[in-house]
């Protein structure tokens, strides 16, 4: 009951946190989602650790989740993540050695869904920004066909999710969500035919996930494609009618740019904020890559700028009065949140 009090309270906290660093979070699909029951949740993976965050704030149900061993290597830190569900898997560049851990992991999943709980994967294995849906590993196939061999009554389903940012790297986020139709394990899973089994299921996430966020085809045209949307500052939260205007070819006309005065609250929020703005400028030229600058952009973000406000606040009280203190700080909040709601997120430069 604690554990389950405190992961459902720093949710809170990050999902907090997420209003106030993204214009837009657009979640569809819900309905989806089964109340009660296993699922294991398979979405893309274009955005670093950030990910999770999304979708697990804005999904009803509570998950556990698969990511990088390399996360729990200092004790503190792996009594933390664990805390919060995360469960360590191993990869081929961890070692030899440390990949039989994975046994263990798949026990312990297999026993997740055998409580009726839910698991987030991210079977293509890796981050990349890249608007495409790459390869997916066979490692979450191995997991729910596991659990049905060693449950053949259990009914799991799983639930493709898309992710797609309008950019990965820029703030405020701003991204689409969608939940895709639940597909049940045991219709595709045959104990004699596992090479089939495997590829068929899949082959289905893979086409699904390609319907549910932006999918490029990664072919001789991607970067031509990719040019032209950036091009016209298209808005790929619009996820279906993106991949229509990707099938069809038929692109729509540029618009007029507008001039955006709430860009000027950008600098009065810099001038509110140098110490931790310039700590940030030094910190960021540290991250090598790109996929990870929305990750570390809001974590400091999520506990250096409250605190940093807090701090002035207590400053302003002790020079004049709480009320000029409040006001100060109910103005920084209030700037900081206009902001993030109304200026604009374009797409990438090419």
């Amino acid at each position: 009951m604690i554990q389950k009090t405190w992961y459902n309270l720093f949710r809170f906290f990050v999902k907090i946190g997420l209003f106030f660093y993204s214009k837009r979070i657009l979640v569809s699909g819900e309905k989806n989602i089964p109340k009660k029951g296993a699922i294991l949740f398979c979405a893309n993976h274009p955005n670093g650790l950030i990910d999770p965050l999304i979708v697990t704030t804005n999904c009803r149900r509570e998950s556990h989740y698969l990511v990088r061993a390399a996360a729990f290597k200092k004790p503190f830190i792996k009594k933390f993540l664990e805390s919060l569900n995360l469960i360590p898997i191993y990869r081929i560049r961890d070692g030899s050695s440390q990949m039989a851990k994975n046994k263990e992991v798949f026990e312990n999943c297999f026993e997740i869904f055998k409580r009726g709980e839910t698991l987030l994967i991210y079977p293509e294995a890796s981050h990349n920004r890249k608007r495409t849906i790459r390869n997916l590993s066979k490692g979450f196939t191995r997991i729910v066909f596991g659990a049905l061999d060693k449950y053949p009554d259990l009914k799991i389903s799983v639930i493709p999710v898309g992710l797609t940012y309008q950019n990965t790297s820029f703030y405020p986020s701003k991204v689409a969500i969608v939940f895709g139709k639940p597909i049940a394990v045991e219709t595709f899973y045959k104990s004699n035919e596992i090479t089939s089994s495997v590829n068929n299921l899949k082959d289905e996430v893979s086409k699904q996930l390609k319907k549910l966020s932006v999918h490029i085809p990664d072919d001789e045209k991607y970067c031509s494609i990719l040019a032209k949307l950036n091009s016209l500052n298209v808005d790929f939260t619009n996820v279906d009618s993106i991949n229509k205007i990707i099938e069809s070819g038929n692109y729509p006309k540029l618009k007029k740019k507008h001039l955006n005065f709430i860009q000027l609250l950008y600098y009065i929020i810099i001038l509110n904020s140098l110490i931790p703005f310039f700590i940030w400028r030094k910190a960021s030229k540290k991250i090598d890559e790109i996929e990870f600058i929305d990750t570390f952009r809001f974590t400091f973000s999520l506990f250096a700028f409250p605190f940093f406000y807090v701090l002035q606040t207590w400053i302003i009280y002790l020079f004049f009065d709480w009320k000029i203190a409040t006001c100060y700080l109910f103005t920084s909040i209030v700037i900081v949140l206009v902001y993030s709601k109304f200026s604009e997120t374009n797409a990438e430069k090419t």
